[in-house]
């Protein structure tokens, strides 16, 4: 991290304003080439910003932050400049002409801020779930996340296990002043304890992870070829997403629309009709990437009339084209719905909804990503093991294991191969 990187870190262009924003050794010398004299540290200041040649590039406020109480934990500097993008483009070629500037990749400036120390990797997660939000429930979890409310509940585990483990060092310091009968009832205290919190640990595991609540629930609509699967779909997303017709087997493949509704986001697909007589090879291949589709899916809305047989899926019964006299009346255990009507549809959401709610953690400010709840089992397993020897030594090996399990989740350590998955995700001034 010798270079110093540049990006733009405000909206899309043109804008009324555009914030540049440098970080690095080289940021106060960078700025000082443009801007000449440096304003007192942060005291926004207006300054003429002039290339190598001394033509007026821009006139900018100019605010210095010095490391390392920065968001990166390095010097930075920020250019508030005109939002043109002819500007913005003259200004950044300006600073990477400078020897040890160069433009920022995507998230580098909070990769920065978690390798200094100014972040953790759990924020890290929640910044990036905040920046991809589309609900409200997903803007909750992410900002639960990301201000460190799950941080601070891994800190207290640590503390307890850091109380354990001091005890069990002590154990082993002491160990040829103390009696053998009494040092056996100490580590069997210590393992009762770590096995205690074992049992604290899995009961906050065992709750769903965020990951569904922000990928969006996987609804399928399926059923019988013309069941009305694909009419529905069209009225549930209120766009023609689906090719609609009266001839079986117009669906082919399937066809998925994500949407947000209310809290949730969902991907909707239509499938294709499933019937076992047919000869069209290409409507077979439809027919199992529908069952596929099923089998993957967290709700499926069954439209057909007989019973689906589909018993690891959650299903949802749904009685449509309710409207047409030939349907007959809505048995009791479907949902009725037409989609000429609003108020039906309406009610089909609120089923919807309704049927999901065992995929959403009850309490979205402690709620984990699979990552994190996966290292959490890790440590409640070390724990598990600790509480069953009777040996101080491995004891305080299985403590040791539980507190690195830990420190992955928190990214103090063995985190340095999923970085570059994880920043790809942000943007390029973040």
């Amino acid at each position: 991290m010798h270079d110093t990187i540049v990006a733009l870190s405000s909206g899309a262009l043109p804008a009324a304003i555009a914030v540049l924003r440098l970080s690095g050794p080289q940021a106060l010398a960078a700025a000082g080439a443009l801007a000449g004299d440096l304003p007192p540290d942060r005291e926004a200041r207006l300054r003429g910003l002039r290339d190598g040649a001394g033509a007026l590039l821009d006139r900018a406020m100019v605010i210095v932050l010095r490391a390392p109480a920065t968001v990166t934990g390095e010097d930075m500097v920020e250019l508030h400049l005109h939002g043109g993008r002819a500007v913005v483009r003259a200004v950044e070629a300006a600073l990477v002409a400078i020897p040890g500037v160069r433009l920022a990749e995507a998230g580098e400036f909070t990769r920065r801020a978690l390798m200094h120390g100014r972040t953790t990797l759990t924020e890290v997660e929640g910044l990036a779930l905040l920046l991809a939000a589309e609900s409200d429930a997903q803007r909750r979890s992410a900002h639960a996340m990301a201000d460190g409310t799950l941080r601070r509940n891994i800190a207290m585990l640590q503390r307890e296990v850091l109380r354990l483990s001091a005890r069990v060092e002590a154990l082993l310091d002491f160990s040829d002043e103390g009696d053998v009968t009494d040092d056996a009832r100490v580590i069997a205290a210590i393992g009762a304890e770590a096995a205690d919190l074992a049992v604290q640990i899995r009961r906050r595991a065992d709750t769903p992870t965020v990951d569904r609540l922000h990928a969006g629930f996987r609804v399928v609509l399926a059923g019988p070829p013309n069941a009305g699967k694909s009419s529905l779909l069209n009225a549930l997303v209120d766009h023609e997403a689906a090719i609609v017709s009266d001839i079986p087997g117009t669906t082919r493949d399937r066809i998925a629309v994500p949407i947000s509704r209310g809290d949730y986001s969902y991907v909707l697909t239509d499938t294709a009709g499933i019937r076992s007589n047919t000869d069209d090879p290409i409507e077979r291949m439809g027919i199992e990437r529908s069952v596929r589709a099923i089998d993957e899916a967290d709700l499926v809305l069954w439209l057909g009339d007989d019973a689906p047989v589909f018993p690891s899926v959650k299903i949802l019964l749904v009685h449509a084209r309710a409207d047409l006299p030939s349907r007959g009346a809505r048995p009791p255990d479907r949902v009725g719905v037409s989609v000429h009507d609003p108020a039906s549809l309406d009610d089909l959401w609120c089923a919807i909804n309704d049927a999901v709610t065992d995929f959403i953690p009850q309490q979205l400010d402690t709620a984990m990503n699979q990552r994190q709840r996966a290292l959490l089992l890790d440590a409640a397993r070390a724990l598990e093991a600790g509480g069953g020897q009777t040996d101080a030594i491995l004891l305080g090996e299985q403590l040791r294991g539980a507190l690195g399990a830990f420190d992955r989740i928190t990214g103090a350590a063995g985190i340095e191969a999923m970085f570059d998955d994880l920043f790809s995700s942000f943007c390029i001034g973040k």
